[in-house]
């Protein structure tokens, strides 16, 4: 099975991998029985290189039965596949050691192989083997659908990807009726969330609409409950798309129609949009041919509130000119950030309006105009593709994501920009799309992006937002270059480094838990009394949070186990619909449902959470806080919290991240907070 060469060299560089993967086939193959582990290390890696490439798991898929013949499972549970246990697959695919993940990997490819006919097992029939895939996918749907959280990221690196391609793959050949509940229900988990990137849930409703329709498969009456919501969203959303007739059917259709049809088909599409917080391209067509109509049936195609209809009868010639430059059926996902940006009456600001005529004449610099029609495509258009993405970005400054990259400061930075100082946004895309540049000061001192050393990551981020992808580069140059000037200080740099770098209402001043020099644990009863005194109601005079707060939190995995250091910004804290006092915050990672372990797993739906949000009950989330910000001035009643909330919150310390951070020792397996937060 050879790939064809394409016009990245992706299948070329596939082709040598699999040639080296046969080699390592052969020569293990042509080994006797007890030498056979001294080659194991070679076809692991060849084959870890092979599924680490686009179409890899696929090319390992058509070597299962050589696989096995060689003798890769020999000695292993993996040799007899009638004793594996669908819920440990999980396991292994999570695990930390590589090759684990490589030969479950292998394993779950041999079964799809099984399944499909590919070969006959000799104890382990092809309907079993369907059974048991079906069952891997039910219980990991989350791999199907969800990024690599902190935890991933940190811990397995590019291996985290791999897993994630084997499953999308296993998915497509094994098919989604077994598991088309399950993956519904993520669908909508991630969507309650309000992300602005959305390319992954639109990818994978589509499919499951082309599966849903294929004639030779029958699902069950109750399969995939939801899931016509959210596939009509996109492509049948009124009756003059239902059938999804394609744009220009569709907008000959609107040149028949009266102005009541036109307002039904308006309705229709804004209570799609608010309804799942997807936007068909067809709502996008619609938007643009109402420019010739009203701009009452704009604001009905929108779904806007009176401060909505309101911004846009005031700057009319302003929003019909950003819908003509930025919505495109092909960014269609903007309207809904239009439609959000004049609900936010953030246009009543004096500097917004000015500053978004300024965008739209901008003249980009070679190198945006590049990163963007190489990330989006040339269609519309790098302009368009960046308004677009301001308009999501100032109407959803909760749905920012740091993508697949250790750049969470930066996405906090224009999350609380967006939220909190939409003009510095604003002025932050003019200097980085037009002058490849971002100037900031630090205690009085310029720095530039251009002059500045790396940053923390590693690579270009790639899979950004528009915004996100232009800006975030110059951004985290600057954030490293101001940890550098603070690196012969003593403390944690972020002291100096958070207000300097999001603003002037980060306040000054600085609460951390844990020691620098050796990590451990220090002043843990006077850290939370003050974190009470300073954001909990009952003993800050109730005082509410006014401003965004950027704070920093220990992530553990699901299993409490500690993974690193991670930039959040605390929004509000209030009680929630059972009257729980909760802390509600911004995780710039890309899905801020996460299980913490212990018990603390985090909300993003269903206790009193705004789009965009989530939260924990406040002992929870202070059981994972390790530096905060708050104003001198401001001190609250610290000494009214009782003890026995102070020693439940050192519980919750003890039993996960600080398990080996108590005073009295020097750590050895982990570092102190010096590090960037990622």
């Amino acid at each position: 099975m050879k790939p064809t060469a394409d016009v990245h060299g992706e299948a070329t560089t596939l082709d040598k991998r699999v040639t080296s993967l046969d080699d390592a086939i052969l020569a293990m193959a042509e080994t006797r029985e007890f030498g056979k582990h001294t080659k194991l290390r070679r076809l692991l890696e060849a084959l870890r290189r092979v599924l680490l490439q686009p179409g890899g798991a696929a090319a390992v898929q058509a070597r299962a039965r050589a696989l096995e013949e060689a003798g890769l499972f020999l000695g292993t549970d993996w040799a007899s596949p009638e004793i594996l246990i669908p819920s440990l697959v999980g396991a292994g695919l999570h695990s930390g050691d590589a090759d684990t993940v490589v030969m479950e990997a292998a394993s779950e490819l041999r079964m799809l192989a099984i399944a499909r006919g590919d070969f006959t097992h000799p104890t382990f029939p092809a309907e079993d083997a369907r059974q048991f895939l079906s069952q891997v996918l039910a219980k990991n749907v989350e791999l199907l659908f969800t990024t690599p959280g902190e935890a991933e990221r940190v811990q397995r690196g590019r291996t985290a990807r791999l897993v994630r391609e084997l499953f999308r793959h296993l998915a497509e050949e094994i098919g989604y009726d077994s598991v088309l509940d399950d993956l519904v229900d993520e669908i909508w988990r991630i969507l309650r969330q309000r992300p602005i990137q959305v390319e992954a849930a639109q990818s994978l409703i589509t499919r499951i609409a082309v599966y849903r329709d294929d004639p030779e498969i029958a699902l069950g009456a109750s399969s995939g409950q939801g899931i016509d919501r959210l596939i009509t969203s996109l492509f049948g959303t009124t009756e003059a798309c239902r059938e999804d007739p394609g744009i220009d059917v569709f907008r000959s259709r609107l040149e028949a129609m009266d102005t009541g049809g036109l307002q039904y088909e308006a309705t229709g599409f804004a209570r799609a949009m608010h309804d799942t917080g997807l936007v068909s391209p067809y709502h996008a067509e619609l938007l643009r041919y109402l420019l010739r109509e009203s701009d009452y049936l704009l604001a009905e195609a929108l779904g806007l509130s009176d401060t909505g209809r309101n911004c846009l009868l005031r700057y009319s010639q302003l929003v019909h000119r950003l819908i003509e430059v930025a919505i495109h059926p092909q960014t269609a996902q903007s309207v809904y950030g239009l439609a959000l940006l004049l609900d936010r009456g953030i246009l009543y600001e004096p500097p917004v309006v000015p500053s978004l005529w300024r965008q739209l004449a901008l003249e980009l610099s070679p190198v945006a105009r590049e990163r963007l029609t190489t990330v989006f495509g040339a269609e519309p258009g790098p302009q368009a593709r960046l308004v677009a993405g301001v308009l999501s970005m100032l109407g959803q400054p909760l749905g920012v994501g740091q993508g697949d990259n250790p750049t969470c400061q930066s996405a906090r930075a224009l999350s609380m920009w967006s939220y909190n100082d939409p003009d510095y946004l604003l002025q932050m895309v003019v200097w980085a799309a037009r002058d490849d540049e971002v100037r900031m000061h630090f205690e009085g001192l310029p720095i530039s992006s251009k002059d500045s050393g790396a940053g923390v990551a590693s690579t270009l981020p790639m899979d950004l937002d528009p915004v996100s992808l232009l800006v975030v580069p110059h951004l985290d140059r600057i954030y490293a270059e101001m940890g550098r000037r603070c690196a012969t200080r003593p403390g944690d740099p972020h002291r100096w480094v958070n207000p300097e770098f999001h603003g002037w209402w980060a306040a000054r001043e600085f609460h951390i838990n844990v020691d620098v020099a050796t990590g451990n644990l220090v002043d843990l009863d006077e850290f939370l009394r003050q974190f009470h005194a300073s954001y909990h109601p009952f003993y800050n005079g109730e005082q509410p949070l006014i401003h965004p707060q950027p704070a920093g939190v220990a992530v553990t995995d699901s299993a409490a186990r500690y993974v690193g250091w991670h930039a959040i910004s605390i929004l509000r804290v209030a009680p929630d619909p059972q009257d729980v006092m909760r802390v509600y915050f911004f995780n710039p990672n890309n899905d801020s449902g996460q299980d913490w372990g212990d018990g603390v797993v985090v909300s993003t739906a269903g206790n009193g959470e705004r789009f965009g949000e989530a939260s924990l009950p406040f002992d929870q989330f202070a059981s994972r806080l390790y530096i905060f910000h708050t104003d001198p001035l401001e001190r609250g009643e610290p000494e009214r919290v009782p003890a026995e909330d102070v020693a439940r919150i050192i519980g919750y310390i003890e039993r996960s991240w600080g398990d080996d951070r108590l005073p009295g020792g020097t750590l050895q397996a982990h570092e102190g907070p010096t590090a960037p937060e990622a």
